[in-house]
């Protein structure tokens, strides 16, 4: 299985970014907690700049809370600035509010010392569904972005302003040109930043089902109650048996099945998962 998604905005989406970096006095850059490095696009590196960055791990409820404090530590150890929220938890607001404050602002110290008050302007950055417009929407304590739970929903830049005087710039989910690298690829599917529609399901399933056999075995196993882990064939089957996916003649509903556990997978109905680990 092949994959790549690179549609026409996403190279507009960019060069809106490009444009308006000289607006903005520092980044929000949302990762999915599940998949940290997939979420880094190495294309936000030149927008980004010298910018000061709050790195935001974002879906924490789906995740996996020691691999999550692992990514914590990293970015803390690396001089980075992070957090880890979920998005839709009111007391994000307050936790993300709080970390931008303390992102070094030069202009806007500049202009306290003349006695002038100016808003800190942010430019809000990640991969599509990592949950920009769903923070951007707590944040405001009210619906200003639009939301959905598929990649893509975003188009252009949006600015919103927050009652602390801050004014925050959504930006289209962007991926990046180049998937040279396939694992990566994968995780960006499994975790739905990636359109269903130009990925095969069913093997798309299945290589997740190898992932979660390596990652958490007794987990997978228990809930789909699996005989056999050393095959994704099989898990599959098993799946789709224990799910009651079956066609006339007792075969098996491989597309129901795998929608099924891509499903459970997103929703954290499996356990809570996180797909990678930070370099020591």
């Amino acid at each position: 299985m092949h994959i790549h998604w690179f549609p026409g905005h996403m190279t507009k989406a960019l060069r809106l970014m490009e444009e308006n970096t000289k607006a903005v006095d520092a980044v929000v850059y949302l990762l999915d907690a599940r998949a940290p490095f997939s979420c880094v696009n190495d294309s936000f590196s030149g927008i980004i700049g010298g910018k000061p960055v709050l790195y935001v791990l974002n879906k924490v409820d789906l995740a996996d809370k020691k691999k999550t404090d692992k990514w914590l530590a990293y970015f803390s150890k690396n001089g980075g600035n992070a957090v880890a929220v979920n998005g839709t938890a009111a007391q994000s607001a307050r936790v993300v509010g709080d970390a931008v404050k303390k992102l070094e602002n030069k202009k806007a110290a500049k202009f306290d010392a003349k006695g002038v008050r100016i808003p800190t302007r942010i430019m809000v950055l990640g991969v599509p569904n990592s949950g920009k417009s769903t923070l951007i929407n707590t944040l405001c304590g009210k619906k200003s972005a639009v939301t959905g739970n598929k990649p893509g929903v975003t188009r252009g830049k949006q600015w919103v302003r927050l009652q602390n005087g801050m004014e925050l710039m959504d930006t289209p989910g962007t991926l990046y040109p180049d998937f040279s690298d396939q694992e990566k690829a994968a995780k960006l599917a499994f975790i739905g930043s990636i359109r269903d529609e130009v990925v095969d399901s069913v093997e798309l399933a299945k290589e997740l089902a190898v992932q979660m056999a390596a990652l958490y075995p007794h987990e997978f196993s228990a809930k789909y109650s699996l005989s056999d882990m050393t095959d994704a064939d099989a898990m599959l089957a098993d799946i789709c048996r224990k799910r009651g996916f079956l066609v006339r003649g007792g075969g098996i509903d491989e597309e129901r099945g795998a929608k099924a556990l891509i499903d459970d997978f997103r929703k954290g109905k499996i356990c809570g998962v996180t797909l990678e680990e930070p370099d020591d």
